[in-house]
């Protein structure tokens, strides 16, 4: 559109014409430079994960000093793992991209939030009694089993938070939904990595496999060190070249994430809800045919029965919570949501207490020694 006939041809009226059609075409595509940046810094990150998490230095971020030994030259030691570091991470990340699309979709600040909280409140106790009936294991966490009681719950939390708040609160629950499972698909795919960390969730040998799968991997295969990852006190396979599916499954999760983010922004929230849990949970019923670790009795786990009921519970709900109008995710408004106090107060909140329930290793011990340099004093 021209601005004025008055001196429409002036250079400084030309050059703010084209800047005003530049911010335009700009918006056009600001969804895909979105995604395009997201999508880069994913790679950046796991492709490092990949490449150094395996190693037997990558798996405890800090010992904290405890008790006196039994023989009194040192200090028995808490240890805190990059898996809680990681976990604790790629969880604040997930819940802020989480608010940052709600918050796009004009849902208020206070109701994700809210969501958050409640889910993460089921979850995160969730994570460890299921991992105790299914494996019978005390010190151990299963995502797979607090994503089914969360997706079981989270369209009634979400459901109950309208009712509470009225229809004039602007709560949509599909909407609520498809930001939670992508939240899911970028939290438990860059979660990987801490598996990767720690040694947990690993595949079988190579040797185990079939030769057209070891010729397709054997490049890409993982081999981990250090006697206190769990791949080598649980199996022994310290050192051995192992599937890859911590990677594998990592890179799925974050590319369906991607996409469903993608559909979001473009308001399909049930095929962005349905793309996101329906990719995840059928690889996680593959994955567990991958898996070499204890993933409890019989061929057809306990876990993958959770995932099937997931697959069909969750095809319903775009059925029975209908979106009642068309909503045009903004950008702008997404950003806006996300800076601010309350919201960064509260990422770093959740930064802390996943980093300490989740990073305090209950399976390994250690000693610390300290001493006086004589040459410093």
């Amino acid at each position: 559109m021209r601005l004025s006939r008055v001196g429409e041809n002036t250079p400084a009226l030309l050059f703010v014409e084209l800047v005003l059609k530049g911010k335009t075409e700009m918006a056009q595509y600001a969804d895909y430079i979105f995604i395009l940046g997201l999508a880069l810094l994913l790679a950046v990150v796991l492709a490092w994960g990949f490449k150094n998490l395996p190693g037997a230095s990558w798996q405890f971020v800090a010992a904290v000093p405890g008790d006196r030994d039994s023989l009194g030259k040192g200090w028995t030691s808490t240890n805190f793992t990059y898996y809680g570091l990681i976990i604790a991470c790629s969880g604040a990340f997930s819940v802020a991209l989480a608010v940052f699309l709600l918050g796009a979709a004009s849902v208020p600040v206070w109701s994700s939030l809210a969501v958050t909280l409640i889910l993460l409140a089921v979850c995160i106790p969730a994570s460890r009694i299921l991992a105790r009936i299914v494996e019978k294991k005390k010190h151990t966490f299963t995502v797979g089993g607090a994503l089914f009681l969360g997706i079981l719950f989270m369209p009634w939390i979400v459901w109950s938070l309208k009712m509470l708040a009225g229809e004039e609160s602007g709560i949509e629950i599909l909407p609520v939904c498809a930001a939670m499972a992508i939240a899911y698909g970028f939290g438990e795919g860059l979660g990987r990595l801490a598996c990767i960390s720690f040694g947990c969730c690993y595949g079988k040998p190579m040797s185990q496999v079939h030769p057209i799968i070891q010729r397709l991997l054997m490049g890409r295969c993982f081999v981990f060190s250090g006697e206190t990852k769990k791949i080598c006190y649980a199996s022994g396979l310290d050192g051995q070249k192992v599937m890859p599916v911590q990677a594998m499954t990592a890179t799925l999760y974050c590319a369906s994430a991607l996409l469903s983010t993608f559909l979001f922004l473009r308001g399909h929230f049930g095929a962005s809800l349905l793309q996101v849990l329906m990719v995840t949970q059928v690889w996680r019923i593959l994955s567990e045919m991958l898996r070499d670790d204890y993933r409890g009795e019989g061929k057809f786990s306990v876990y993958q029965v959770m995932m099937v009921i997931t697959i069909l519970y969750s095809s319903l709900l775009p059925m029975v919570f209908p979106v009642g109008h068309a909503i045009k995710p903004s950008l702008g408004l997404g950003w806006k949501a996300i800076w601010s106090p309350g919201v960064i107060l509260s990422l770093q909140a959740l930064w802390a207490v996943l980093f300490v329930y989740y990073g305090k290793s209950r399976v390994t011990g250690g000693s610390i020694c300290f001493h006086v340099v004589k040459e410093h004093i």
